[in-house]
């Protein structure tokens, strides 16, 4: 009864089919193109750059926001000049005091 059930396995493994289906997957798990290890990479490399979009869109939110403020009220615009770009009138002198960091 072994010796029977071991013969059909062999005969099945032996068959064009199996042979066909097992050489079939081994070439997409390794050798095509789009094989696991370059899906694994390209998922991390998605999963990377949602975050950046992310970053990214949060930054423009929050220039715009400035860059609405800044544009409707003339001391603020002025206030960011000086401190940002170091901005002075006539006559006056700028001291910069860099504390610890």
């Amino acid at each position: 009864m072994e010796r029977r059930v071991f013969h059909r396995i062999v005969r099945f493994v032996r068959s064009f089919y199996f042979v066909a289906g097992v050489t079939f997957v081994v070439w997409i798990i390794f050798f095509d193109s789009n094989n696991l290890i370059n899906q694994y990479h390209l998922n991390q490399k998605l999963s990377s750059l949602k975050g950046e979009k992310e970053f990214y869109e949060s930054e423009i939110q929050r220039i715009e926001k400035d860059m609405a403020e800044l544009s409707s009220d003339p001391k603020l615009l002025e206030k960011f000049v000086r401190e940002k770009y170091m901005f002075q009138r006539k006559g006056e002198d700028i001291y910069i005091i860099e504390g610890e960091k």
